[in-house]
């Protein structure tokens, strides 16, 4: 089985929900793991499938950024200063049968592509009685913690552990599509509790946005070795503008916005 790659340029929030969708329908037609890494232009903020548009709106220190809902799930991300994938396999894929192996071979996959880099991270577990007693999750993904998220252990600078990757899936018909977020550095288009550290300032500039197309590289290698797959760099952007235009429509829609 192959795993395809393609490496797009910054879009708009619309532009790239709307080809992460066509993935998912591409990786059923090619029956193989598809990956679409990208970025984003000018910064903005991503919205969980299932959050509520109007705790967004009452975010100040978002006020004004442009602001698109995700189809899977998670907390708001704010985009611009991070990497941004999307992965997508058939339900047929033994990824596909059991959606938690696909979130810890990806974040596994980081973790040691970090590694190579000098950079010692770790898949998040969680502290069973203090997750027991937590029933509101904060509103930016950054703030969450989740079971086999990437984190950089604690040290005297940043106190407790610091949320590097975050990921989130959603089950469709025939695929599992996963959106994930690598955050490079801290989004100064952002004031107060929306901008996080990245790499760039956890790692005292170790790995800094340079950085980010070599990291990504080793680290799609990693996951094409985990299965013994081949990995396929395809060329120029992954679908066609005109077919990417007519589906983000739907994205830009208020009403898709609105809808929760």
């Amino acid at each position: 089985m192959n795993l395809h790659v393609w490496w797009d340029r910054p879009a708009d929030g619309p532009w790239n929900m709307a080809a992460d969708e066509l993935l998912a329908a591409e990786s059923t037609v090619r029956d193989a793991c598809c990956v679409r890494v990208y970025g984003w232009r000018g910064t903005s903020v991503s919205l969980g499938g299932f959050q509520s548009v109007a705790a967004a709106r009452a975010e100040r220190s978002i006020a004004g950024v442009p602001l698109v809902r995700r189809p899977s799930g998670g907390g708001a991300i704010v985009h611009g200063s991070d990497l941004t994938y999307a992965a997508a396999v058939p339900k047929s894929h033994p990824w596909g049968g059991s959606p938690r192996l696909l979130y810890d071979a990806l974040h596994g996959a980081m973790r040691l592509a970090l590694a190579d880099h000098g950079v010692v991270a770790a898949l998040w577990t969680p502290d069973v009685a203090g997750a027991a007693a937590r029933h509101d999750d904060p509103f930016f993904c950054f703030d969450r913690r989740s079971s086999g998220d990437l984190v950089l252990p604690a040290d005297a600078d940043h106190g407790g552990d610091a949320k590097i990757m975050g990921s989130a899936q959603r089950r469709l018909a025939a695929a599992v599509m996963q959106h994930g977020s690598l955050l490079l550095e801290r989004n100064r288009g952002v004031p107060g509790e929306a901008s996080h550290p990245g790499l760039r300032e956890l790692t005292r500039n170790r790995l800094s946005p340079a950085d980010a197309r070599p990291l990504a590289e080793r680290w799609l290698r990693v996951v094409a070795d985990s299965l013994a797959m081949k990995l396929v760099a395809e060329e120029g952007p992954f679908a066609p503008e005109a077919l990417v235009r007519e589906r983000a429509r739907r994205f830009a829609d208020c009403r898709w916005t609105g809808r929760r």
